[in-house]
C-alpha cells in the first residue's frame, strides 16, 4: 500500500509537472555547448548566447537562434543583453569599494543615510546598509506591485512610492526575501554619496579597469541594433525598446565575474569585505530576458547563459536553470575527456 502511495504521489506530482521541463531533463546529454544550445532554442528559446570562462583562457563564446526574430537575423554572441539583477553584483563590488574608503559603512541605517524615510517606511531606524545588501530589511518589494510589468515605473521617487506608508513583511535581520527596493534604496544611497551617478563610480572603478567597453547603465548609451531582441510569451511584441538598466555583452560579464571571483577587482581590504555581505553568482528577469552568471568550483569554470523569451508562469526560467545545469556537465565530461 505504501509503494502504491507512492506511485500514485509521483504520477499526480509529474502530471502538474509541464512535459517541456521533463523532456528537457531526460534527454541524452548532447556532446557539445552548441548542441545543448541549439537544443534549448528547439525547447521554444527565441535565442540564446553562452560565454564560458576558464582561468588563463580565452573564453569561448556560443550562439543560437535569432538577434532579431521578425527580421530574421541570426543570434550573436557579442549582442548586448539586459542583465537585470546580475546588475546587483556590480552594485555590491561599488559599496565596497565605498566601505573601505570610509565613505559608507554597513552598519549606519536608512534613517542615517535618507532620514526623510523615517515613518515612511518602517523600521528606517533599524534597516542598516548590509540587511539592504543581503536582503534582510523586510521592506516590501515595489516589483511585486499588481500589474507592475504592464507599465514599469521609470524613476526612483515613481517606483519608491509603491511600498512606502506599507507595512514590513518581517523585522530587520529576522528573515530573508529578495527585494528589488533594496538595491532601489542602496543605489539612491551611493548617488547621495557621491554627488554623482553610481554608475560613473562603477564606470571609474570597475568596468574601465578591467577594460569593460561593452557594459553600459541604459539603451540611451547604446545603439540598439546591438541588442538582442526580447520576447514574452502571450506578448505579440520584440520588447527590446524596453528600458530596464545595465546591458552587457556575455563575455563582459563573465571577465567580470572571473575578476570577482579571483579579487582582481578589488583593492587591498575590499574582497573580505565584499565576502561577508553577497554571493559571488547571480541571475536576472525582466520580460524577455533571463540571465545567469554562474560559477562551478571544482571546474573553475564560469557559464554566462542568455536567454531572450520570458513567460508568465516562469516555466522558461525553470527550463533555463535546466539547460545551465547541463552545460556544466557538458564542461565536466569533457574535462574527463581530456
Amino acid at each position: 500500500m505504501v509503494r502504491l502511495a507512492l506511485l500514485v504521489a509521483t504520477v499526480c506530482s509529474l502530471f502538474f509537472v509541464p512535459w517541456l521541463l521533463v523532456k528537457a531533463w531526460i534527454l541524452p546529454l548532447p556532446d557539445t555547448l552548441q548542441q545543448q544550445l541549439d537544443e534549448a532554442v528547439g525547447h521554444g528559446f527565441a535565442g540564446a548566447i553562452v560565454y564560458v570562462n576558464y582561468p588563463g583562457q580565452p573564453g569561448k563564446q556560443f550562439a543560437s537562434g535569432w538577434h532579431d526574430r521578425d527580421a530574421e537575423i541570426a543570434a550573436r554572441p557579442q549582442a548586448l543583453f539586459k542583465i537585470a539583477s546580475i546588475s546587483k553584483l556590480y552594485d555590491v563590488v561599488a559599496v565596497t569599494k565605498l566601505v573601505r574608503e570610509g565613505k559608507l559603512s554597513l552598519d549606519k541605517t536608512l534613517a542615517d543615510y535618507l532620514p526623510e524615510l523615517v515613518g515612511r517606511i518602517e523600521h528606517a531606524d533599524k534597516i542598516t546598509l548590509r540587511l539592504l545588501i543581503q536582503h534582510r530589511s523586510g521592506i516590501p518589494n515595489f516589483t511585486d506591485a499588481p500589474n507592475f510589468w504592464a507599465a514599469p515605473t521609470a524613476t526612483f521617487d515613481a517606483s519608491l512610492a509603491l511600498i512606502l506608508d506599507k507595512p514590513a513583511n518581517f523585522k530587520p535581520g529576522t528573515d530573508y526575501e529578495y527585494c528589488n527596493t533594496n538595491y532601489l534604496l542602496i543605489n539612491k544611497i551611493m548617488d547621495d554619496v557621491l554627488g554623482y551617478s553610481n554608475f560613473r563610480f562603477i564606470q571609474e572603478r570597475i568596468l574601465n579597469p578591467l577594460n569593460l567597453n561593452n557594459t553600459f547603465s541604459s539603451l540611451t548609451d547604446v545603439n540598439i541594433d546591438q541588442v538582442m531582441s526580447g520576447y514574452h510569451v502571450g506578448h505579440p511584441y520584440n520588447l527590446k525598446a524596453d528600458e530596464h538598466g545595465m546591458l552587457a555583452t556575455a563575455e563582459d560579464v563573465g571577465i567580470f565575474l572571473r575578476a570577482l571571483i579571483d579579487g582582481t577587482v578589488f583593492d587591498e581590504g575590499e574582497q573580505e569585505i565584499y565576502s561577508s555581505v553577497y554571493k559571488y553568482e547571480h541571475a536576472g528577469w525582466v520580460p524577455g530576458y533571463q540571465s545567469f552568471a554562474e560559477y562551478d568550483q571544482d571546474l573553475d569554470a564560469i557559464v554566462i547563459a542568455f536567454y531572450s523569451t520570458t513567460d508568465p508562469e516562469l516555466y522558461n526560467w525553470n527550463l533555463s536553470q535546466i539547460i545551465n545545469r547541463r552545460f556544466f556537465k557538458i564542461l565536466k565530461r569533457q574535462q574527463r575527456q581530456q
